[in-house]
């Protein structure tokens, strides 16, 4: 039989290792400030998106 201990103790690390990392959009991320020039469209569309996104809920200015 394992020792309670034992036991207690793998949960513990098991409960902690699924944790990521915490905070809104707002806390984790910044604004894309890249050169567009250097930017496939793809790309392009993509900061798009997450500026927008940015400045919708965390009121980044351009």
């Amino acid at each position: 039989m394992v020792p309670p201990k034992v036991v207690i103790l793998i949960a513990m690390v098991m409960l902690t290792a699924c944790q990521t990392p915490g905070g809104t959009f707002c806390d984790v991320e910044r604004p894309n400030r890249d050169p567009v020039s250097d930017m496939t469209p793809a790309e392009a569309r993509t900061a798009l998106a997450h500026n927008l996104k940015g400045a919708k809920l965390c009121r980044w200015k351009p």
